[in-house]
């Protein structure tokens, strides 16, 4: 097995959420590590994936939201500093789409979640050689215990319970 490093000048952990249930507000986490490992990093069916965030690091271009999303509102950094992610196992779709099965742990709650994941392709930058993927997943907050909301005089509620997560990552061997 080889093993694979992120490039996180070349990468993003992202999600959105619906605000008023007319928009969609984006936010991505800025400190991560990862332990990848492959036979064949382009066939990804043999991979182990395990990835730790720093709750801290979300960032929504907004400082005072950013703020609450560290509180006990949400994520309540100061108990749970870390979201984890650790594959299961890799279904091969066709030779560029995979679906990674893995447990995701937000605040010590652990529930299984499916990436679609798409290679997109390979290069040689002067360092080395790189492979692209993204992946992407729809998790329910609530599942998580983030729970947070406000109903709206109109009827609706402020955020969304469905999070989007996008993954887009390039990775390069060790």
């Amino acid at each position: 097995m080889k093993k694979y490093t992120i490039d996180i000048s070349h990468s993003t952990l992202s999600f959105s959420v619906r605000h008023m249930m007319i928009s969609k507000i984006h936010g991505t986490f800025e400190s991560y590590n990862a332990e990848i490992a492959a036979a064949n990093i382009e066939h990804m069916q043999d991979a182990s994936i395990s990835i730790t965030i720093d709750v801290a690091s979300v960032s929504t271009k907004n400082h005072d939201r950013d703020v609450h999303l560290v509180s006990p509102d949400f994520f309540d950094a100061d108990v749970y500093p870390k979201i984890v992610f650790t594959s299961t196992y890799i279904d091969k779709q066709n030779d560029k789409t995979f679906l990674i099965h893995g447990d995701l742990t937000i605040k010590n709650i652990t529930k299984p979640i499916v990436f679609t994941t798409v290679y997109t392709g390979n290069g040689v930058n002067p360092w080395a050689q790189v492979y692209g993927f993204q992946a992407k997943t729809q998790i329910d907050r609530r599942d998580f215990n983030l729970v947070y909301n406000t109903i709206l005089e109109t009827g609706g509620v402020l955020i969304s319970d469905e999070i989007d997560i996008v993954v887009d990552v390039e990775l390069s061997p060790l």
